[in-house]
């Protein structure tokens, strides 16, 4: 865990429908929006509009070079140092970025979210907190079903489909062994109370 005299950064890590998003806002809805920065790793993905649709549909996005992590680690220093961010918005009906963004305004607790966070090294080191959601493969599955049919235009047969394909590998090479590199690990998600007591008494202890 590093240490910043004046941020707390925290992430939050963990499989594709694992309930990392429940989490977090949980942590937002008992801290107050107001003094969170948050930030979704999934905003980042790599903007594929100049791929024909087909070639975009079959672009790994469990693999970390599928988001432009760098981009997120700068705003993550921005909103240190006090500058807002412009996050990109992204549309995972189509596989690409929207011309819009949406702003976020530098706050003294940062929280970002994503499958991938603690793969890569030079996001976990800007992380004080680093918080892993774990939860059975069956559950995940359903869930991540369920938002993909709901949220985002897909098929029972394609959701299927890339589970299987990319999904569920890329969990085991990357995810899964990322969390060995968390701080606390949360089984239940948002429905562990006792570490979200933690989690948001640390948060409050700071920002007192």
């Amino acid at each position: 865990m590093t240490s910043h005299p004046t941020h707390l950064v925290i992430g939050i890590a963990g499989g594709s429908g694992s309930g990392k998003t429940t989490v977090a806002q949980e942590i937002l809805n008992r801290v107050g929006p107001e003094q969170i920065a948050f930030l979704q790793h999934d905003a980042y993905y790599k903007d594929l509009s100049g791929l024909p649709p087909t070639q975009r549909a079959e672009v790994n996005f469990d693999h970390p070079h599928s988001l432009e992590t760098e981009l997120l680690i700068r705003h993550i220093e921005d909103l240190k140092s006090g500058r807002q961010v412009e996050v990109p918005i992204y549309d995972f009906a189509t596989h690409s970025r929207t011309e819009q963004t949406f702003t976020v305004a530098p706050r003294e607790v940062i929280l970002v979210e994503g499958i991938l966070l603690f793969a890569e090294a030079a996001l976990r080191e800007i992380f004080d907190v680093k918080l892993f959601v774990d939860t059975d493969s069956d559950l995940r599955f359903i869930r991540r079903l369920e938002r993909d049919i709901a949220e985002r235009g897909r098929t029972t047969a394609s959701v299927i489909h890339q589970y299987l394909a990319t999904v569920r590998p890329m969990h085991l090479e990357f995810v899964e062994p990322s969390k060995r590199y968390a701080d606390v690990i949360i089984p239940e998600g948002g429905f562990n109370t006792a570490a979200l007591d933690m989690v948001v008494a640390r948060i409050e202890s700071m920002l007192k």
